[in-house]
């Protein structure tokens, strides 16, 4: 316990305070946005603004999880180390991304196919590792099984064969890690959007992870808990100290990006937050969860989906005034701030049917 909230605090102490000299580095650096030509024109007063803002909150967490471990005197986990480098990993992708931009002076950086290759093998590293590498109590960080709120364990892809089984599971965690980081980067339009959201989203997993570390097979309240309700889940404490950490690192990044935004996160950022709610998602065996958890980062990615098929379909016919959605409710002539806020609203409510399942869950499990 006295990691996750030293781990928080000085991650918020770090971006709260660190985040103005990073501004300053940033404009001399010349790391300034650009912004689209189809864009809604009210965005064309934000060129300029510094962007790769996703390198200070990193940073912040990174940092904010090793001290709160070294003053808690808590021993540092494999399953925490994983969350941490699918984080960082996909927060490099972005940074080639974003510095491409910069240095093009164009909305444009890597390929999409470019970044979505180094996404799969950022995502195949780390599931690679969750796999095959036993954490310090013996067992390994991820399951071969597809998990809801736990493993279900009829969709056991092992059940195949480890040839096929194997590539199945890598399939399917590359396939979270690509899909929850590109949602996060298409919410990233908006000032302080999906900095806000993702607060939301990944403070869901402090919880998840705390609750399941105490309810935790074997563990030491095993004789007070029923056995069928207890989880499996590796270093789910650790889990909840790296979600504590992130959040902290994100609270003091918004004081600096909400609107105006004196800051953005850039793809480094998004990127590097969806890496780790999909890393958390993983290790504490909440995969299909995530779509409630996560769910304003799916309706935004929805729409465009909806847009460019339905574009397609109808030979030039759109649904949304812009997609994502959020551009098309600016288009209709909401102000920013309250796109944002109602955004946030909806992000809230999906985290809580999200937390709320997984809570009655445990009750279900629990009076059985």
């Amino acid at each position: 316990m006295i990691a996750l909230m030293t781990g928080a605090a000085v991650s918020l102490a770090f971006t709260l305070l660190l985040t103005p000299l990073f501004i300053k580095l940033f404009h001399r650096l010349g790391w300034g946005q650009f912004i689209r030509d189809d864009g809604p024109q009210t965005h064309h007063t934000k060129r300029g603004t510094a962007t790769m803002g996703g390198i200070v909150l990193i940073l912040g967490a990174v940092v904010g999880y090793f001290v709160g471990h070294w003053v808690g005197e808590d021993r540092i986990t494999l399953s925490g180390l994983l969350v941490l480098f699918l984080m960082v990993g996909l927060g490099v992708v972005g940074f080639v991304d974003d510095f491409l931009k910069v240095r093009r002076q164009r909305s444009l950086g890597l390929g999409g196919w470019a970044k979505i290759l180094g996404q799969v093998i950022v995502g195949v590293i780390f599931a690679t590792i969750a796999l095959v590498v036993p954490s310090a109590n013996g067992r390994y960080p991820a399951s071969t099984m597809v998990s809801a709120i736990r493993d279900i364990g009829w969709l056991n892809f092992m059940q195949l064969g480890t040839v096929i089984g194997t590539i199945l599971f890598l399939a399917w965690i590359v396939f979270i890690t690509v899909s929850t980081s590109n949602g996060v980067n298409v919410a990233d339009g908006l000032d302080g959007l999906a900095t806000g959201s993702s607060i939301l989203a990944i403070a869901s997993y402090i919880f998840i992870g705390f609750w399941e570390s105490n309810q935790e097979c074997g563990g030491p309240r095993v004789g007070r808990i029923v056995a069928q309700a207890c989880y499996h889940t590796t270093d789910p404490l650790d889990l909840a100290v790296v979600a504590a950490s992130i959040c902290g690192a994100l609270i003091g990044f918004l004081w600096y990006n909400t609107s105006p935004a004196q800051i953005f996160l850039g793809d480094t950022g998004s990127l590097g937050l969806g890496g780790a709610l999909a890393g958390l998602a993983v290790l504490t065996r909440t995969e299909l969860l995530l779509i409630l958890i996560g769910g304003l980062f799916f309706i935004v990615t929805g729409s465009v989906i909806l847009q460019r098929a339905y574009f397609k379909l109808t030979h030039g016919k759109r649904i949304f005034l812009m997609s994502p959605l959020h551009h098309h409710f600016e288009l209709k002539g909401w102000a920013e701030v309250t796109v944002v806020v109602r955004f946030w609203i909806i992000a809230g409510l999906c985290v809580a049917a999200g937390v709320g399942l997984f809570y009655l869950e445990w009750i279900t499990r629990a009076a059985t």
